[in-house]
């Protein structure tokens, strides 16, 4: 039973808490949140080695170890495997163990021909024994039924998404 509870624990504390802030028929805002005890230069560091933590199940070519992530202005948030390449999204702003910047669409938001920006904040937290992950994404276009629906299933893959992050910094 011990266990049990120590598992639940683990589980609460390494859990990224997903928000969609606002929706409507054009787009949607979302901001989800996680902690991790270790510095924010550490957390942003792990961050850039995507191919380290992505969900594979979340990949065009079933794989993290396709994934990159060119931490500079104009750099690559791609997956490449041989000849098949993805970019995901595109780098514009960095400012290392603080924030980068991206922009595009995720996975099927591409040829939906909607389009977003994608924010990764690294806070130290108040006592300075860790960082608050901060993702926030900003998604807009045109879709038919509108994007109220498509809101709330990007939010739960990006909430994955840090979780994934999370649990790679918390694992041993």
């Amino acid at each position: 039973m011990k266990w049990l509870a120590s598992l639940i624990l683990i589980i609460v504390s390494t859990s990224a808490l997903g928000d969609v802030v606002a929706k409507g028929e054009s787009g949607f805002n979302l901001k989800i949140t996680g902690e991790v005890g270790i510095s924010p230069q550490e957390a942003y560091e792990q961050f850039v080695r995507v191919n380290e933590w992505w969900v594979e199940s979340h990949s065009w070519f079933g794989s993290r170890d396709n994934f990159s992530l060119e931490a500079k202005a104009g750099g690559c948030f791609c997956e490449i495997k041989g000849e098949q390449q993805v970019l995901h999204m595109l780098v514009t702003f960095v400012n290392p163990g603080e924030e980068i910047k991206m922009v595009g669409g995720l996975g099927p938001l591409q040829m939906m021909g909607l389009h977003g920006g994608m924010s990764w904040r690294f806070e130290a937290l108040e006592d300075n024994n860790g960082t608050r992950i901060v993702q926030t994404y900003n998604v807009s276009g045109w879709a038919p039924g509108g994007l109220l629906d498509l809101a709330d299933i990007v939010d739960a893959v990006q909430t994955s998404q840090l979780n994934a992050l999370i649990k790679q910094i918390e694992s041993p």
